[in-house]
């Protein structure tokens, strides 16, 4: 048992009803915050993608389509959370430098000239027509 007087208290699952069950499941959603689970995504992200790269020794042929989609993921993710992480955030971003070094040394598409190649492919929208995610529903728009 932790001696933590703030730390949340072990329960084993099988010994409670669905009833307690469920009402522990409520009180940790009440608790946690979405930063929490953003901040988690981004370590859960990179510590995948460096077993994907072949960096963690772990036997296994790399799988660069999956590490350049962690870093896309955590590029994209990592402004929302960089404040909220304060010191750590250089931490994050080292790791993210170094799997980006990998990808780069594997000789793989580079994340960005294979996004940009994507966007190409598809015709710009005409100004005087919504673009087509907007108009079929897909894309939420603030205030619409």
């Amino acid at each position: 048992m932790s001696t933590d007087p703030g730390a949340t208290p072990q329960i084993d699952p099988d010994s409670l009803s669905d009833e307690e069950l469920r009402a522990a499941y409520e009180e940790e959603l009440a608790r946690i915050r979405v930063d929490d689970v953003l901040i988690q995504t981004v370590v859960s992200l990179l510590n995948l993608a460096a077993r994907r790269a072949g960096l963690t020794g772990e036997p296994g042929e790399p799988d660069w389509p999956q590490v350049r989609l962690a870093i896309e993921a955590t590029r994209a993710l990592l402004p929302l959370i960089e404040a909220e992480l304060g010191p750590d955030a250089k931490q994050v971003r080292d790791a993210l430098s170094q799997l980006q070094l990998a990808y780069a040394r594997s000789g793989a598409p580079p994340p960005a000239a294979a996004a940009g190649a994507a966007d190409k492919a598809a015709p710009p929208p005409k100004p005087e027509q919504p673009d087509s995610a907007v108009a079929s529903g897909r894309l939420w728009v603030p205030g619409s």
